[in-house]
């Protein structure tokens, strides 16, 4: 286990690493912590096997978002820079190889919930209480979520969380697809820990080769993305010894042994 100043980050024998975030009382995402955030990603970049990544919150948040406190006196320019920076951030996050699971625990809200948003999948307890309420506070959210958000729920609930800056229970989340999983409360990290290590399981550079069809063809014509999925089973599935491994197996009615290669 790796201790940060504000992420945590443990490493599993099978490629599943957690990242957990430490800023007490409720894990705000100042800019000290997406920077140290920034830093543990360099990290799982440069690991050698990470086939699935957790991230989670330490005590009984996920993150309520931004340090609001950092914003007082922040001119245009800086404003415009973290806002960048947290773009930037939460958009590496959408496009690491393997898939990035969050697992929710009590509240994700504002940048907390963007950054939810940038994970492929999502698990809550079912205490949990997502929302966008940054218009209660002069504010929009800026971390990617007028973005992500319709895309995930559609247009139109979409704009009535962020035009209301209401929260909803875990089940109305799960319930309109914000949620891939709602689990009793305490749980959210053990499920996503079964989740991760059953992706973890499968053929590393086959789930990363889907992963990276369906952000790629989501917003293009199904030609477009027919012709995406087309290359990436071409270019990185077909030729790789786990399809190989992965036919083995099936034949000789026994595990796959994926390498990644």
């Amino acid at each position: 286990m790796t201790e940060g100043e504000f992420v945590i980050r443990r490493t599993e024998e099978d490629g599943v690493e957690t990242l957990t975030l430490k800023n007490p009382p409720v894990n705000a995402l100042s800019t000290r912590v997406l920077a140290d955030l920034d830093s543990a990603l360099d990290a799982l970049e440069q690991a050698q096997g990470v086939r699935a990544v957790i991230l989670t919150g330490d005590g009984t948040y996920f993150s309520a978002g931004a340090d609001l406190k950092e914003m007082v006196g922040m001119d245009a320019a800086r404003a415009r820079e973290v806002v960048s920076e947290g773009q930037r951030l939460f958009q590496r996050i959408a496009q690491m190889p393997p898939p990035v699971i969050a697992a929710i625990n009590g509240l994700a809200v504002g940048g907390g919930l963007e950054l939810a948003l940038a994970c492929d999948l999502r698990i809550c307890g079912d205490a949990a209480r997502l929302g966008a309420p940054e218009v209660n506070y002069g504010l929009m959210p800026a971390y990617g979520g007028t973005q992500r958000l319709p895309r995930l729920v559609g247009p139109a609930k979409a704009r009535e969380l962020i035009f209301t800056g209401n929260p909803i229970p875990a089940g109305e989340a799960l319930r309109i697809g914000l949620v891939n999983r709602m689990v009793p409360s305490g749980q959210e990290l053990r499920a996503a820990r079964d989740l991760a290590h059953t992706i973890a399981s499968r053929a590393p550079k086959a789930v990363a080769a889907a992963k990276r069809a369906i952000a790629s063809g989501a917003e293009r014509s199904i030609e477009e993305g027919l012709r995406i999925e087309s290359e990436e089973f071409a270019n990185h599935v077909l030729p790789s010894t786990d399809l190989t491994e992965g036919i083995a197996a099936f034949v000789e009615r026994r595990p796959p042994k994926f390498l990644g290669s």
